[in-house]
């Protein structure tokens, strides 16, 4: 590990074990500036207890602390670095941009390339609008679907995240669940209202709630696989019921692929499952690590979107042409170099080896993997929807994250969210994970 770990240190440019800034010190300077010391909650590790680990640089598969450690990173920013930290193709290609402006508030050429590229992967998004977070793209979907049906009532499924979008904070997944807060303080009993939740992989909650709201939901959103109350699937026919009661509904069906696009395949888990949804929402790949989102979908749908249409929604840094560069260098490698097959080998090596150091060790623990993601809930049983995950041990997770933050592998710092697998990451870096998870479980 440690002649691994300065191979990696050199390539990012700095040395391991110098004498940096100690991690309280960070943390208590933060938070005098900073609400809570962190810019999104979960990095603040309320969820597994300790000071938040400040980083200073990134290569390949490995993280660099801003006090000189390094770690093997599986938590990847949540998602976006398939290709790891760094890669060189993607760091050139924004780096060029850069160069030749970070922002015109106009139409670029660049913008188009990638939508291009996009809509060939997903031809469900005929029409696209990139935006600079998930969150936005949320909201502006919704924003689409109620203009399109003239409806207000949306049904979202307990423990699926659809970023901080009022409305969406019900029964919300990710930083929601892992600071256990379903709602969020300030956000009006009205917004609220307009969200019906019902129980993941349930169709006949479903089908109740369309009943009780006849003629009055304008979408279905849902994750196609969460991964925002860990990792749970979809249970067999699950997606296709959703899509034949939208259509049956005149009710949209929007698939909230923010981390699911290009991470379960090139396609995403619509290609998967071949379910065709009316709208999706991409995120975090598709920036290639840089702040960039999209949703889309259906023309007719999409056409209600100003300047088309009457639903209005804008952004200054939109399109951005640095993100743009990124996410286009970012999908051309996804296609050409099709690094799937391998991820997902990598991740069932992981999940496998993972799995066996709990039973030796008499942990209760279930892996629970698709593709190149994976949670593992410190959970007897399976976790099939919101209130199954909520049984997994959170303070069992929180030691066993130090246990192995100690042995210089870094997690997310919550116990309902994924691994991720990146290109990146190689034999050596699994097998080292998998003996320090042997001697985390048994400590």
């Amino acid at each position: 590990m440690a002649r691994l770990r300065k191979k990696s240190a050199k390539k990012a440019g700095k040395k391991t074990g110098a004498k940096m800034a100690d991690q309280a010190a960070l943390f208590a300077r933060a938070r005098k500036v900073l609400v809570g010391g962190v810019n999104s909650p979960v990095r603040a590790f309320k969820s597994v207890g300790g000071s938040p680990l400040f980083v200073e640089a990134g290569s390949g598969p490995y993280l660099f602390s801003a006090d000189g450690r390094a770690f093997i990173d599986f938590c990847l920013s949540w998602g976006p670095l398939i290709f790891g930290h760094a890669r060189a193709e993607i760091v050139a290609a924004a780096k060029a941009a850069l160069e030749r402006g970070s922002t015109f508030g106009a139409a670029t050429v660049a913008e188009v390339d990638l939508a291009e590229r996009i809509k060939a992967a997903l031809p469900s998004m005929e029409l696209i609008r990139l935006t600079s977070s998930g969150t936005e793209a949320d909201m502006s979907a919704l924003r689409a679907a109620r203009a399109f049906t003239r409806r207000d009532l949306v049904i979202k499924f307990a423990g699926c995240y659809h970023g901080h979008v009022d409305s969406m904070l019900v029964a919300a997944g990710s930083g929601a669940t892992t600071l256990g807060i379903p709602d969020s303080a300030g956000v009006p009993r009205a917004f609220a209202k307009t969200t019906i939740v019902v129980p993941f992989n349930d169709v006949s909650a479903v089908e109740a709630a369309f009943k009780k709201n006849k003629g009055k939901i304008a979408a279905v959103i849902v994750e196609p696989i969460p991964a925002n109350m860990g990792v749970v699937f979809p249970a067999k026919g699950f997606l296709e019921a959703l899509r034949r009661i939208a259509t049956r509904e005149k009710s949209l069906l929007i698939f909230d692929e923010v981390i699911t696009g290009f991470r379960v395949c090139y396609g995403g888990a619509q290609t998967v499952f071949r379910v065709k949804p009316d709208l999706t929402i991409l995120g975090k790949i598709v920036g290639g690590g840089l702040p960039l989102a999209a949703y889309g979908g259906r023309k007719d749908v999409m056409s209600m979107i100003a300047p088309e249409g009457p639903a209005y929604q804008a952004g200054t840094l939109s399109g951005n042409p640095v993100a743009v560069a990124a996410g286009i260098a970012a999908l051309d490698l996804l296609r050409d170099e099709n690094p799937y097959p391998r991820l997902g080998k990598l991740a069932g090596h992981l999940a496998a080896g993972l799995q066996e150091a709990a039973v030796a060790a008499g942990v209760p623990l279930r892996i629970q993997s698709f593709g190149s993601m994976l949670t593992p809930f410190f959970l007897e049983g399976e976790a099939t929807d919101y209130a199954s995950a909520m049984k997994a041990d959170k303070a069992a997770y929180g030691r066993w994250f130090h246990a192995m933050l100690d042995r210089c592998v870094y997690l997310p710092p919550a116990q309902w969210e994924a691994l991720f697998v990146s290109a990146a990451h190689g034999e050596r870096e699994i097998a080292y994970t998998i003996a320090a998870a042997r001697e985390a479980f048994r400590q």
